[in-house]
């Protein structure tokens, strides 16, 4: 069955001048993010998000749970995954886009290997649904890192 979010946006304003706020919906998890047109286009802006950030937040978390399925069906199930997005807004010629993400996967696998690791992290940045969506627009790339088991205490 098909699922359904919602969020919602109050923005005052121009653009340049103008200031919103995005909120949660569905969940009512989040609630008055502030946004400005400074904070998304000219300098990170204390205490003002953007819809970049919120992307990055999504595909990082999209790529968590995919990387995780992959594993745990590879019977290398992960103990712990740090994962962070990092999606680059820029001007293209006289526009703006969304040209990039890059997603940097620190994982902790017991039954892991660099190589295969590295594999699933591969494939779950090809076809987790955030970057399906994002797929042909914005280049996407992936660094994962198999982290040395902690070391156990007697």
């Amino acid at each position: 069955m098909a699922q359904v979010r919602q969020a919602s946006v109050v923005w005052q304003g121009d653009l340049m001048s103008g200031k919103g706020a995005v909120s949660a919906r569905t969940s009512g998890l989040f609630r008055d993010l502030l946004l400005s047109w400074h904070a998304r286009a000219e300098a990170t802006e204390a205490g003002r998000t953007s819809p970049e950030e919120l992307l990055a937040a999504a595909h990082a978390s999209c790529f968590a749970m995919a990387l995780a399925s992959r594993l745990a069906r590879a019977e290398m199930p992960p103990e712990r995954l740090e994962v962070s997005a990092t999606v680059t807004f820029d001007r293209v010629g006289e526009a703006w886009r969304v040209t990039r993400s890059h997603l940097a996967v620190t994982g902790w696998v017991p039954k892991g290997d660099a190589t295969r690791f590295r594999e699933a992290a591969e494939a779950a940045k090809e076809n987790c649904p955030i970057s399906q969506a994002l797929k042909g627009n914005v280049e996407l790339s992936v660094e994962a890192t198999l982290a040395a088991p902690a070391p156990r205490t007697p």
